[in-house]
């Protein structure tokens, strides 16, 4: 299975009121394991960059002066991603800016070429109810070194999310099957489980039940509550 781990760094948080990408990290994985391959660019907004985002991630927009915009790198970002599932920490944030920058180009969103997202933060908080999943709690909580991250970087932050994923997910392996393996085993080695036993009562038992259940009758004058049950419950012997 091929997994594209995303993350974006944005000039503010609401791609609605204008804000766009000036980051994106992706690395890919194959069947749990990294394969050194990336994708990292940094992008021009072409407009100002919020205070408060600029605290998160550090990157001024003079830096971005020089980079290219989204439109230049658009379509060797699908290439890469095409045929992957996503996996990011709290997919609705980037996805809502990636299909933004898209729409922007009149192209179609980016589910349009990935089959999946999963989202690990949504995954994070259904196995770890009522704690705090950030990146950074759940680097600490699966003991995942993240010392370099001093700052919010997308190609870091997706490197660390692929080893939170794998950490999340450990045990996962032992729910897939190798259909390459030898499996020697024969039907006629496999143990058939014995039919069931199914013991009835006697005569004489049946008989000493009845005698329980009239002696409790007589002693709760009228009241045993076996006997008004079985009354009242349909006959379900076979019919002949």
């Amino acid at each position: 299975m091929r997994q594209i781990f995303l993350d974006t760094e944005t000039t503010g948080l609401e791609h609605k009121l204008g804000h766009r990408v000036i980051e994106i990290g992706c690395v890919e994985m194959r069947n749990r394991q990294l394969t050194n391959r990336h994708f990292h660019r940094y992008l021009n907004p072409d407009r100002d960059i919020d205070a408060g985002a600029l605290d998160i991630h550090g990157i001024n927009l003079e830096f971005l002066q020089d980079k290219p915009r989204f439109a230049d790198v658009a379509e060797e970002f699908l290439d890469f991603v095409r045929g992957a599932e996503l996996v990011i920490h709290n997919a609705p944030f980037d996805i809502g800016f990636l299909n933004a920058e898209l729409a922007l180009l009149d192209m179609a969103p980016i589910e349009t070429v990935c089959p999946a997202v999963l989202d690990s933060l949504r995954l994070a908080r259904e196995l770890h109810p009522g704690k705090n999943n950030t990146l950074d709690a759940l680097c600490a909580r699966y003991g995942i070194d993240n010392s370099k991250r001093t700052l919010h970087g997308a190609l870091l932050d997706a490197e660390i999310l692929a080893e939170v994923y794998v950490a999340m997910t450990r045990g996962q392996e032992s729910l897939i099957m190798d259909i390459d393996q030898d499996d020697t085993r024969s039907w006629e080695t496999l143990e058939v489980p014995r039919a069931r036993v199914v013991l009835r009562a006697t005569e004489q038992e049946l008989a000493e039940h009845q005698r329980l259940l009239a002696s409790i009758e007589r002693e709760s004058k009228g009241n045993c509550l076996w006997l008004a049950g079985a009354a009242a419950a349909p006959d379900r012997s076979p019919q002949r």
